[in-house]
């Protein structure tokens, strides 16, 4: 375990360094010197990991819970890479030799939101749903038995015509053999497809009464349905009806009635059955994310573009972007098929006083055409929240009543995700019989949130971001002001921090293990996960301070506990202010209003409510300085 300075360090965190190194000199303009860091960042991820797999010698030990964060963050550095390569290839035409060009496409892509033709960073709601319909087409899809006979006709058909171009003029009678051949084989795959698509018809005709008889215990019809009730209903239908065409869901229903205390059969389960796009749940989780994104998707628009033009100012050239910020930007973005690469978690702080040009319109297509980072616009605007307005908007509506008004969308967003995920664990719980037991229920619930809120995280963390603005801009001038602060100064016990760990480089402070463990939640976009994260950072924490009460008594293992519940809270706020990363109060108000109510009474909603005890104080230390 390492703890501070000393002591082995992960893959994981050396790789984070590198690439923190790389960004700092891509954000001060030295792009040939990013580049190669680039490169090393990536042969250095490509090698740890190389090592792991080797060091398993097979089985699933070669993928460490790490693996996925390390290709996550070699992805990113890959882009910057190519990025900077383009940069570094590019040759400006003279003037009178060709007209103006076009402004370069960024990495990622960002869309004009209905604002005014102002740049989001999200995808309009009608692509949002193309992009996951492309992505459901993507995965897994059983043919039909008119289908297959097609597939195979088009292979025989192929076959044929390879034989046939081998024969010689005068082979007449070969050709007019395989033709027959040809047309006979065709005729009985279409024949065959034909009698069993009957088979299947017939069958279904024969089971719809008893799937109305299953349906008439499942549902009462001697009392008036909701309308909700009639949807689940029509539903539970269309799953009995799938059921009736395909084996698997009977084969996953008899593993569970085998070993009903496997969770890892839960696991399994949902994740076979959200690779069926044609199965009635996939659909539904489908739709429901639509939804609640064409709620998302306005609010978070109208916000960003009541700011201004003003923020697409790139920053001063003095300021650059921190390593330890700009690194959870870069790690923490989303990844899809149309590398949406900017989400509203990710905050590289660091950028202030941003200025405005001369018009908006003029002023944003010259700034656009001569910038490939993605640390663009949204970015500043989430890196400086001291830079939001905090004083009354143009349009007459008084900041109190629009934050209110924020606060009562939010307030029926987060009811209907909670409504949605309800509807998707019930109507699961119908399908699959076997999942009835509390543990299996627990494990398939987290399954569907995982599903659900993937895609969904970055637009509803903007939304609590804007929310929650107020205490964040406090947070983040807090962590400025003080963030050279010694332990002993935030009330940390001498014993529990090394004697000469006053320096505040990376890597040399107290408890840069946890500080580093505490950015990788941003790379979650699941409440559960993130949750888990916030576990281990109080671990390590626990793990650091029983070394350093170790060392300086010098014995190798303390007797008991080294820190208490009151030791624990001055170190975690000293965690928290170097970690730099303000947007921990949105997601820790996002993850109280999504995690489970079961984990609020265990070790998870204690270090829960102790992180966000932790930001409170933090945040009171601005309050306090500007109160003196």
């Amino acid at each position: 375990m390492a703890a501070g300075g000393d002591g082995a360090v992960k893959p994981l965190q050396s790789a984070m360094k590198l690439a923190a190194g790389a960004i700092e000199l891509d954000t001060g303009n030295r792009p040939r010197e990013a580049y190669l860091e680039y490169l090393r960042s990536i042969s250095y991820i490509s090698q740890a990991l190389l090592e792991e797999a080797e060091a398993a010698k097979g089985g699933s030990d070669a993928v460490t819970p790490d693996t996925p964060k390390m290709l996550k963050l070699a992805e990113q550095c890959l882009e910057r890479a190519k990025s900077s390569a383009a940069g570094l290839g590019k040759v400006k035409p003279a003037a009178h030799e060709r007209g103006p060009s076009p402004a370069p496409i960024s990495r990622h892509r960002r869309v004009f939101s209905d604002e005014g033709g102002k740049l989001s960073p999200f995808l309009p709601p009608e692509l949002f749903q193309k992009l996951q319909i492309t992505k459901a087409q993507g995965t897994k899809k059983e043919l039909t038995p008119l289908e297959e006979a097609s597939l195979q006709n088009q292979k025989l058909r192929a076959a044929y015509e390879a034989r046939v171009a081998r024969l010689n003029p005068s082979q007449a009678v070969q050709k007019t053999s395989l033709t027959l051949s040809l047309q006979r084989q065709m005729m009985e795959n279409l024949v065959i497809a034909k009698a069993r698509e009957e088979t299947t018809e017939r069958l279904q005709r024969v089971s719809h009464p008893a799937l109305r008889s299953l349906l008439g215990r499942r549902f009462s019809s001697s009392i008036a349905l909701t309308p909700e009730e009639q949807e689940q209903r029509a539903l539970y239908a269309a799953i009995l009806e799938y059921e009736q065409d395909h084996e698997w869901p009977k084969l996953w229903k008899a593993k569970l009635k085998k070993n009903p205390a496997d969770l890892s059969l839960v696991s399994g389960l949902i994740s076979h059955l959200l690779s069926f796009p044609e199965h009635p749940i996939p659909q539904l989780l489908k739709k429901l994310q639509h939804v609640t994104y064409s709620r998302l998707y306005p609010i978070v628009s109208r916000s960003l573009a009541d700011l201004g033009t003003g923020l697409l100012t790139p920053a001063p050239a003095g300021r650059r972007l921190r390593s330890s910020q700009s690194l959870y930007c870069m790690a923490s973005v989303q990844e899809n098929k149309v590398n949406l690469r900017h989400s509203l978690s990710t905050t590289p702080l660091g950028t202030e006083d941003l200025g405005t040009g001369s018009s908006p319109q003029e002023g944003a297509a010259a700034r656009l055409a001569d910038r490939e980072s993605s640390f663009e616009d949204l970015a500043r605007f989430l890196a400086a929240p001291e830079t939001w307005p905090t004083g009354p908007p143009a349009e007459p509506q008084a900041p109190a009543e629009k934050k209110a008004s924020l606060q009562e969308q939010l307030k029926a967003i987060v009811k209907d995700i909670h409504n949605s995920v309800d509807r998707l664990l019930s109507l699961t719980l119908l399908a699959f019989e076997g999942l009835n037991t509390a543990a299996s229920k627990d494990q398939c619930l987290a399954c569907i949130e995982e599903a659900f809120f993937s895609p969904l995280w970055a637009p509803l963390l903007a939304l609590y971001r804007r929310v929650y603005q107020a205490r964040e801009v406090a947070l983040a001038k807090s962590m400025e002001r003080h963030g050279n602060m010694p332990p002993s100064e935030i009330g940390v016990s001498a014993s529990l921090f090394p004697q000469d760990s006053k320096g505040h480089a990376a890597g040399s402070y107290p408890y840069s293990t946890a500080v580093q463990e505490l950015g990788l939640v941003l790379l979650e976009s699941c409440p559960q996960r993130k949750l888990e994260c916030i576990v281990r950072v109080l671990r390590v924490i626990c793990e650091c301070a029983e070394e350093y009460c170790a060392a300086r008594e010098s014995r190798p293992q303390p007797a008991s506990a080294a820190i208490g519940a009151d030791d624990l809270l001055p170190i975690l706020s000293y965690v928290v202010l170097k970690s730099d990363l303000p947007e921990l109060v949105a997601e820790c108000a996002a993850l109280e209003e999504f995690i489970h109510e079961g984990y609020l009474i265990g070790e998870e909603g204690y270090c829960l409510t102790s992180l966000q005890s932790a930001l409170s104080y933090v945040e009171s230390l601005h309050r306090g300085a500007m109160g003196k």
